[in-house]
C-alpha cells in the first residue's frame, strides 16, 4: 500500500490507463468503480433504459468494478446488472468484476429492520444473488454493516467458506472500525473495505485509513460527492423525490444543508479556476488520497457517468490541494452523514 506523496504533479490514478489494485490480495479494478444503488433505490424513480445505458457505458470506457447490494430494490438492482451484462459486448462483460452487498434485512413496505451475518444466513443470501445476477461467483462480497449479535469472524469465516467452493473470489467489508478490520484480517484476507470518504467525510483518516494500509486492505470510497451535495448540481430550492432517502439526511436539512452549499460554493471557485466541474474537483481530491483508493460513482444517468471520468483527467498541484483544503477543510460539514438510527448501525462510528 502506498500514499500518494507526489501532490504536485497529477493526482495519483489519473491517468485513465493506471489501474488500482484493491489491496494486496484483491483484484486489479480501472480506477473508478460504478455505485449502481441509485438505479434502483433510495434516490427516488430511475429510467431503467438510461439505467442499462449506462452501466454499458462505464463498461465501454474501461469500468470493472460493479457495486451492488442485494438489498438494493430488493433484488432489482442485481437483476438490473444481470440484464445489463447479458445485453453488453462479451468483451465489456467478461471484464465486469462484481462486488455485492448483504446481510440488511426489510420489510414488506421497505424498512430496515436490522442485520443478518449469520453463517447460514450468508449462504442464503449468497445463493440468491448469485441466482438473480446470473453468475457462477461474486468478485467480492461483504456484509453491509456488521451484525451486532454475531462475531465478526464468523460471518467472515463463512464468506471464506464460500471462497474456498469457488462461488465467491474476494472478501470485503463495509463500514467497520479499526478493531473489527482487524480481527476480520485475521480469520481470512480481506480485498477491501468500502466506506464513506469525501471532501465532506474524512472520518477515516485518523485511524480506520491507517490501519487498512497496514494490512494491506484497499479502500472502495462510496459518496464521494456526498450523495449529489457537492456534486455542484445541487441547489438550495431543489425539490426532492417522496422516495429520495436524502429527504431525511441531515446534511440536507435546513442550516445544515445552507451550511454545506456554501462549502460547495468555496469548492466552485477552484474549480472554475482549473476549468473543471465541482464533481471532478471532488472526485480527484478523493483519487489523490492513494492509489489504495478508488472512488465509486453513483451515476444514474451516461453525462454524469461521462463527467466523473472526466475526473480521471484533473490534475491537482500541491496550491490546488491547500486550497481545498482551505475551501473545506476536514470536520467542515454540518450534520451526521445518516439519521441516527443508521448511524447507530455503523461499527466505524464507534
Amino acid at each position: 500500500m502506498t500514499t500518494n506523496e507526489n501532490t504536485t504533479g497529477t493526482a495519483t490514478g489519473t491517468d485513465t490507463g493506471t489501474r488500482r489494485s484493491l489491496g494486496t490480495t484483491g483484484p486489479s479494478v480501472f480506477p473508478l468503480g460504478l455505485g449502481c444503488m441509485g438505479m434502483s433505490a433510495l434516490y427516488g424513480e430511475a429510467d431503467r433504459a438510461e439505467s442499462l445505458a449506462t452501466v454499458h457505458a462505464a463498461l465501454e470506457a474501461g469500468v470493472t468494478l460493479l457495486d451492488t447490494g442485494d438489498f438494493y430494490g430488493m433484488g432489482h438492482n442485481e437483476l438490473l446488472i444481470n440484464e445489463a451484462l447479458r445485453t453488453a459486448p462479451a468483451a465489456a462483460r467478461e471484464q465486469a468484476l462484481t462486488s455485492v452487498k448483504f446481510g440488511a434485512l426489510r420489510t414488506v413496505e421497505g424498512a430496515f429492520s436490522g442485520y443478518d451475518g449469520r453463517p447460514a444466513a450468508v449462504k442464503n443470501f449468497l445463493a440468491y444473488s448469485l441466482q438473480r445476477l446470473g453468475r457462477d461467483h461474486i468478485d467480492i462480497y461483504r456484509i453491509a454493516r456488521v451484525d451486532p449479535d454475531v462475531p465478526i469472524e464468523e460471518t467472515v469465516g463463512a464468506i471464506a467458506e464460500a471462497v474456498q467452493a469457488g462461488h465467491v473470489r474476494h472478501i470485503g467489508l463495509s463500514e467497520v472500525g479499526a478493531d473489527t478490520l482487524r480481527r476480520a484480517a485475521a480469520v481470512a484476507p480481506i480485498s477491501d473495505l468500502q466506506i464513506e470518504y469525501s471532501l465532506l467525510s474524512r472520518g477515516i483518516e485518523e485511524e480506520i485509513l491507517p490501519t487498512a494500509r497496514e494490512l494491506g486492505i484497499g479502500i472502495t470510497a462510496y459518496g464521494v460527492l456526498s450523495r449529489g451535495l457537492i456534486s455542484g448540481h445541487f441547489s438550495r430550492d431543489r425539490a426532492l423525490d417522496p422516495g429520495d432517502f436524502r429527504r431525511t439526511s441531515p446534511r440536507f436539512q435546513g442550516d445544515n444543508l445552507d451550511r454545506n452549499l456554501d462549502l460547495v460554493d468555496a469548492l466552485r471557485e477552484i474549480a472554475e479556476s482549473k476549468g473543471v466541474s465541482v464533481a471532478q474537483t471532488a472526485i480527484a481530491w478523493v483519487l489523490s488520497r492513494g492509489e489504495d483508493i478508488v472512488p465509486l460513482v453513483g451515476a444514474r444517468r451516461r453525462d454524469r457517468l461521462a463527467e466523473a471520468l472526466g475526473a480521471l483527467e484533473v490534475r491537482l498541484t500541491a496550491a490546488d490541494l491547500a486550497a481545498i483544503e482551505k475551501a473545506v477543510p476536514a470536520g467542515a460539514a454540518a450534520g451526521e452523514r445518516y439519521p441516527a438510527p443508521q448511524m447507530a448501525h455503523l461499527d466505524s462510528e464507534h
